[in-house]
């Protein structure tokens, strides 16, 4: 009998949604205070995730769910940086 394996969840900082960790990005804080896209998912550092939608990152945006996630205010060129990220991501 084959052992059943439990799906990572997360919640989106955007919709609130909890959806499989595969199917969100993870937003990293480094150590340094930088704030990454985390494409490997397993960088060191403070994370947060967000679906592969940018009306998510307008709504995290608008809440401020991402800057409260990582626990630093998050200034407008980092949005605008993961936008055009994010867009390079679903091409």
């Amino acid at each position: 009998m084959a052992a059943v394996r439990k799906v990572p969840m997360r919640k989106c900082v955007g919709c609130n949604e909890k959806k499989e960790k595969k199917e969100l990005i993870r937003i990293l804080r480094t150590p340094e205070g930088e704030v990454v896209l985390d494409e490997s998912g397993r960088s060191n550092g403070r994370g947060a995730y967000i679906c592969r939608d940018a009306d998510c990152l307008a709504k995290a945006r608008k809440n401020r769910g991402l800057g409260r996630s990582l626990g630093i205010e998050i200034p407008d060129e980092v949005y605008e940086r993961l936008e055009k990220e994010m867009s390079g991501l679903e091409q």
